[in-house]
């Protein structure tokens, strides 16, 4: 096999650019005759409504209000159901919903119009706690259906007589707060009409499934349409979903010119989807050995007024509900519920960043009840390779998690805790294991498409709808093109940001582009090779194919490196150009059983272990983290540092997650939608993380690769609260762990703390 690209820390190629202020983001995108938009929300949760436009119409300045007469086609968009009003018509179901669209000469004179609309609100009861909506039958955030969405049910086994058989159960109850994105970068973007072909350039995750939700609500053909992904100023699945594109569209192609809009950092917070807010009811037992025997869990998640991800969110926080430990008899229900909270879709982790903070806690609380080790109890029940998971899924290729969790081990036996000076400051240690499912799951249609052309020049183009989100991917694909390829990775010229030039490669999401869109670049450069070594047959003068290699140079007989032409000279000597080979690849997945659950949901699977050290003041309740060590399973890792930067923003998310971060709602509210309001982890709170790529390449990635993108986050805050355990001897069992409730905890467990 070669190894010329893959495995090499190679230097990002947008990273140039974007140091040096070059890249264009869509807030730096212009056009002469430039109208701006403007959107006008909801100021209620739940409401009915009605709209006054006649003063408004008539401020200097406005071309047009759009509202929900205005959309030609369908007035509903949404990643799975279309529940998601592009305006609301006569009802809102949370506060943000959008109202109407204006469109003036200058900002200044749309946003003065905006302040004109009238708009009455009869308020209708709020739904904002999600148990509560779910039992609801009078209060329907959506006529005509219930606000339980959807249902998972995973069954193996009988756990309730397992857990009445068994010697030890922790029972427990935790709360997930909803948190936000938080990317640098706000909604914003410029669509135009050019030779009769609507452009649009808004930063999204998934740029032709964009194009489709574009054209149902036009009612224009997708080839109308032209979508030029923009530079990304992160995304982490907050652009997942249609947030402004629509409404650009719309009026940029009702008036024939080019429109713009920026959305300010306070609407950005209700314009795009939330982590979901999840509480969870769990119940674990074991024998006196450590074993497992059961797991009865049921999770309920806030979905907000919109469906979004929210099935699969949901189903994947089933899925993950006993962590990556066998456990013969289970027991767990998951569920999606609408209420009239912001609306929660896509975020790094999707589901198996909630339940972790579940299954990892009460691991520790069977560990202390049995009188062994929380790494002793881990190392009894994790997943092996020909583990059965409680899907039944059978574990066939690589499943390194005891060298993950040996990593942390031998990390912290070699940096033995030191006692703090302050008699205020406790210290402790937490760890947590977490496996986390590629793609979309339960036999969704998984599929990426990829084409590689070699050109003139002796160069390759390679054409691939891969979202560059800030992950790295623009790099990886060449990366993995050129390995394929043999030729070096300045010789690939990438195109991911245009649909008229590139076919469907899925969204840029579920930790999937790297292996679904690499395995599907893989496999058209191994077409493209077979037209290169006919051509080189030709060039060189060979009888036959047999013994050619390509290489950084070009190509050449492999036993007389003498007989040899540069990709150049192969050009030159190749009369019908560009060769173009294309290729599609589907990921394994399986269609669970309704009923029980059971069934192949994702492939491959990752596997990782965190360690952390904090340092607990009982005096201030502040926690601050000292030490950590991160060690993943990546399969292959395409380009190291990257996969390292990975690492790093997956355990300061973590650490957010675990510690600061609270969206704060209040009746629907977002009490604290800004970037001085809203706290999130800076520099100062990082500790020196130790970071440990796990390789062993999984036989179905491109070059042994899996995604990583979502996993690295999935066990940071599950550690750290096994830390503040560890320190204090009390259960943070509602995150975050802010002081106050650092403090209480401790105000109710005086006995225990230490």
């Amino acid at each position: 096999m070669k190894h010329n690209s893959v495995g090499a820390s190679v230097f990002r190629v947008d990273a140039p650019g974007k140091v040096t202020g070059k890249t264009l983001y869509p807030q730096d995108l212009y056009r002469d005759g430039m109208l701006w938009g403007v959107t006008l929300r909801s100021r209620e949760a739940h409401a009915r409504v009605r709209m006054d436009l006649a003063e408004a119409s008539a401020m200097p300045g406005v071309r047009l209000i759009l509202t929900w007469k205005d959309v030609p086609g369908l007035n509903k968009h949404g990643v799975m159901f279309k529940d998601h009003d592009v305006f609301a018509r006569d009802k809102v179901r949370r506060i943000g919903d959008p109202l109407a669209f204006l469109v003036a000469d200058t900002r200044e004179q749309a946003e003065a119009a905006r302040d004109r609309i009238r708009v009455d609100y009869d308020i209708l009861p709020g739904l904002f706690d999600a148990r509560a909506a779910m039992a609801d039958t009078e209060n329907l955030v959506h006529e005509g259906q219930p606000n339980l969405l959807y249902q998972y049910n995973l069954k193996k086994g009988d756990a309730d007589a397992a857990i009445a058989a068994s010697a030890h159960v922790a029972r427990n109850t935790y709360h997930l707060n909803s948190v936000e994105h938080m990317f640098l970068q706000p909604e914003a973007g410029l669509a135009w009409m050019e030779d009769g072909i609507l452009h649009i350039s808004v930063s999204t995750q998934y740029p032709h499934f964009d194009v489709t939700e574009i054209a149902e609500a036009l009612d224009l053909p997708q080839d109308r349409i032209r979508y030029l992904n923009p530079a990304i100023g992160g995304a982490f699945g907050g652009r997942e979903d249609i947030s402004l594109q629509i409404h650009l569209a719309l009026a940029s192609y009702r008036l024939n010119a080019p429109v713009k809009c920026v959305l300010e950092r306070d609407e950005s917070f209700y314009a795009h989807s939330k982590r979901h807010a999840v509480s969870m009811d769990c119940e674990t037992a074991c024998d006196e050995s450590g074993r497992l025997t059961a797991v009865k869990a049921r999770f309920y998640g806030d979905t907000g007024a919109y469906a979004s991800w929210a099935v699969n969110v949901m189903r994947k926080c089933g899925v993950h509900g006993t962590g990556p430990y066998h456990v013969p008899n289970v027991d767990i229900e998951s569920y999606a519920i609408y209420t009239n909270n912001p609306y929660a879709g896509a975020m790094r982790g999707f589901g198996a960043t909630q339940s972790p903070l579940a299954y990892e806690p009460q691991m520790d609380d069977l560990a202390r009840q049995a009188g062994i080790s929380p790494a002793e109890i881990r190392r009894i029940n994790m997943y092996r390779k020909d583990s059965v998971t409680a899907t039944g899924q059978n574990l066939l290729d690589t499943v390194p998690l005891d060298r993950c969790l040996d990593a942390v081990e031998d990390y912290f036996r070699g940096r033995p805790m030191t006692p703090p000076s302050d008699p205020a400051l406790r210290k402790g240690r937490g760890i947590a294991l977490a496996f986390y499912g590629t793609g979309y799951g339960n036999g969704f249609p998984d599929v990426s498409t990829a084409q590689i052309e070699f050109k003139a020049d002796g160069r390759f183009n390679l054409f691939v709808s891969a979202a560059e989100c800030g992950q790295g991917s623009d790099t990886a694909m060449r990366q993995i093109a050129a390995e394929a390829l043999g030729c070096s990775v300045d010789r690939i010229d990438a195109y991911t940001c245009d649909t008229r030039v590139t076919t469907d490669a899925g969204t840029a999401a579920a930790s999937r582009q790297t292996y679904n869109t690499g395995n599907a670049i893989r496999l058209a450069a191994q077409k493209m090779e077979a037209q290169l070594a006919e051509a080189a047959r030709i060039c060189l003068k060979l009888n036959t194919q047999v013994g050619l290699d390509l290489t950084a140079d070009g190509v050449q007989l492999c036993f007389d490196t003498t007989r040899h032409c540069s990709w150049e000279e192969l050009a030159k000597n190749t009369p019908e150009l560009p060769l173009r080979a294309e290729a599609v690849f589907t990921a394994q997945t399986t269609k669970m059983d309704p009923a029980t659950g059971q069934g192949n949901p994702y492939w491959p699977y990752t596997f990782g272990a965190c360690g952390v050290e904090v340092e607990v003041d009982i005096t201030t309740g502040k926690v601050r983290v000292t030490d950590a060590i991160s060690a993943q399973d990546v399969g292959r890792a395409i380009n190291p540092v990257m996969v390292e930067g990975q690492m790093d923003g997956g355990f300061a998310m973590g650490l957010g997650y675990a510690l600061m971060e609270d969206l704060g709602l209040n009746q629907g509210r977002i009490k604290n939608n800004s970037f001085t309001g809203y706290i999130i982890p800076t520099s100062m709170d990082m500790p020196d993380l130790k970071k440990v790529i796990i390789e062993q390449p999984e036989a179905t990635g491109p070059y042994g690769a899996k995604g990583i993108g979502e996993p690295v986050m999935t066990y940071v805050a599950p550690a750290i609260l096994n830390a503040i355990y560890d320190a204090t001897g009390v259960r943070i069992r509602e995150i975050p762990a802010t002081p106050d409730r650092v403090l209480k905890a401790l105000a109710l467990s005086p006995t225990e703390a230490r």
